[in-house]
């Protein structure tokens, strides 16, 4: 069965001219160089992908303590905005757009891959109550050190430098990572953020350092190329939200004046997520429910209550033809798990497009 026809139409995100509603999701796949540079196999596994109306690249740290793990990409170096640039232009080549999520782990780091074996940093010293990725496979999360504020202010300063470098290698734009358990999140929540000073303490300072981050980034390379992902109510990384009503509507209500681009919402099934699109003044680009997540009919189910974007994940991963299959609707290839995190092409590349062979790039 063919893909609803609104999957296909044109949108317009910030500057750019879309071809199609169907977002290529951030998804870590740990691909890059020992010291986080992404190499030519990480431009074929994106240009192959380019028909997707938009490319959200994985997850980048913008300091080395922000790293998620072995083969994780960062964006710090010249080498590492070199790295970018032969991905942003094999997109571009083959006429896709790209932004890149600039996250930073904060707790769900560890000091088996973190420079000189330090431990990570977060809101506050609480110890996550799950394992984490190192090289020796998954180990408890270890008790994090607490931000101070001189470092949390060298941290937003982080984030424009990583987003010049985004552009300056370019990237049509960055979304910064508010979600899923990592460090910005952690300031969201309350189990996580114990903090008294105007970094913690109510839902004004949980949801201050998101904003604080946001406006910077959008202030220097401009609102029209930058994206905030939040997922409220998600409890990975050991994180638990009492009031998710209450502080995502605080932050979306703060983002809003800032004129970004847009906001990459995990739908929860709420009344929150009714909320969050009246709210939104820009594009809204959603995550749906993970029972829902990867189907067509279920993304286009989202564009009729509102949503402008629709992001899908292992679908991208397995298919990178996948507009073109849904659009005529083919059988979609399965993800195969080996080759999710690290290794070389098998699992990455060597997904078939329509035809029987993996397009390079």
């Amino acid at each position: 069965m063919n893909a609803p026809a609104a999957l296909f139409r044109p949108a317009r995100l910030g500057d750019l001219a879309l071809p199609n509603r169907m977002v290529m999701a951030p998804m870590s796949r740990a691909r890059a160089d020992a010291d986080g540079t992404p190499g030519p196999l990480m431009a074929d596994y994106y240009a192959q992908r380019a028909s997707a109306g938009l490319i959200v690249a994985e997850g980048t740290h913008p300091v080395p303590a922000g790293a998620i793990g072995p083969g994780a990409p960062g964006l710090f170096t010249d080498a590492h905005q070199d790295g970018w640039a032969r991905v942003a232009d094999g997109v571009h080549a083959a006429g896709g757009h790209l932004f890149l999520q600039l996250m930073h782990a904060g707790r769900l780091a560890h000091p088996d891959f973190l420079p000189g074996g330090s431990p990570p940093v977060a809101p506050s010293a609480v110890a996550a109550g799950t394992l984490v990725h190192t090289s020796a496979g998954r180990v408890p999360a270890v008790t994090p050190t607490a931000l101070t504020d001189t470092a949390i202010q060298e941290l937003i300063d982080a984030f424009v430098h990583s987003a010049c470098r985004a552009v300056a290698a370019g990237l049509d734009g960055v979304e910064i990572h508010a979600a899923n358990g990592y460090l910005l999140h952690q300031f969201l929540a309350e189990n996580a953020n114990l903090r008294t000073d105007r970094w913690g303490g109510d839902t004004e300072g949980r949801v201050r350092l998101t904003v604080a981050i946001a406006k910077a980034v959008a202030d220097t390379i401009g609102p029209h190329r930058v994206g905030v992902r939040i997922s409220p109510s998600t409890p990975f990384g050991d994180l638990a939200e009492t009031d998710p009503h209450t502080t995502y509507t605080a932050l979306v209500r703060t983002l809003a004046p800032l004129g970004i681009a847009y906001l990459h919402h995990g739908e929860t099934g709420t009344p929150l997520d009714t909320a969050v699109r009246e709210l939104w003044p820009t594009a809204l680009m959603v995550t749906p429910l993970p029972a829902d997540r990867d189907k067509p009919q279920a993304a286009a189910h989202s564009l009729e209550r509102g949503a402008d974007l629709v992001s899908f994940g292992r679908d991208f991963l397995a298919n990178p033809d996948l507009v073109t299959r849904c659009r005529i609707g083919a059988p979609l290839n399965e993800a195969r798990p080996t080759g999710f995190y690290g290794g070389g092409a098998h699992g990455y590349t060597d997904y078939p497009a329509l035809g029987g062979r993996a397009r390079r790039g």
